[in-house]
């Protein structure tokens, strides 16, 4: 580790540079949402765009530099929820000395700090009960359900914590998409193949010509599609509306 760099992880001042030390070169629009700490976001992104690495490295800065924090790693199942976990896990292995850690368990890290980094499964039964959320990271947000979302919401009251919500689209439904359309106080970030620079032109090639074109542009191309196996489109049926007729009335006609 350089000098430099060891400086700015030694005081907090860079949190993007925690991917560096983990031998990692930062896309832009990864050091723009660790640098700026949005206290809520919305990460629309295609496969393999490092939003997972992203939401390990706000997690893993949490930890360090706020002392006595609780940061929760929330994905749909607890299997995918560990993974990032692994992720904080060796990041924090990588920057700091081993006595910063005093816990390290399946589904928590918890530092000499008082700080904790607890990885939860996507069930609104299993996750209640936490408080005091210093940062709430949703990972494949439009998978999980909108009951989840609306139980984890109420963490961040009392704290003013931070949201964010990473993941390729899955439709034009849930909360993900809805909050995308028409959420307020969001910061957006959309990140398609096209400007990763990770992924190579070879490869999205072979991609489109082994999928269908619905499939590539929500995996790729960061569109909320239309279920594959809708009868109709969402487009078709909002032109049959007219917002110009009345409504019904209670009873019917």
């Amino acid at each position: 580790m350089s000098p430099d760099l060891a400086g700015d992880l030694a005081t907090g001042l860079d949190p993007a540079r925690l991917l560096y030390a983990f031998g990692l070169v930062p896309e832009p629009w990864q050091e723009g949402l660790l640098r700026q700490r949005p206290g809520r976001a919305l990460v629309c992104c295609c496969r393999q765009a490092g939003k997972s690495t992203a939401a390990a490295a706000a997690a893993a800065h949490e930890a360090l530099y706020s002392p006595g924090s609780l940061s929760l790693i929330v994905a749909p199942s607890q299997r995918q929820s560990n993974e990032l976990l692994r992720v904080v896990r060796g990041m924090l292995a990588v920057i700091g000395p081993p006595r910063r850690v005093s816990g390290d368990a399946q589904q928590m890290i918890e530092l000499r700090n008082g700080s904790r980094v607890v990885s939860l499964p996507g069930r609104d039964d299993t996750i209640r009960g936490f408080a005091s959320v210093a940062l709430l990271a949703l990972d494949e947000a439009a998978w999980i359900e909108d009951e989840l979302y609306y139980a984890v919401r109420p963490m961040l009251a009392v704290s003013g914590g931070r949201l964010l919500a990473l993941s390729t689209p899955n439709g034009q439904r849930g909360w993900f998409y809805r909050e995308w359309e028409t959420g307020q106080g969001w910061q957006r970030t959309r990140i398609s193949a096209s400007q990763c620079s990770r992924i190579p032109a070879a490869f999205l090639a072979e991609e489109r010509r082994a999928m269908t074109a619905v499939r590539y542009a929500a995996e790729y191309e960061c569109e909320f599609s239309d279920a594959i196996d809708a009868v109709f489109r969402t487009a078709d049926i909002n032109a049959t509306l007219d917002p110009e007729l009345p409504a019904l009335p209670p009873q019917g006609w």
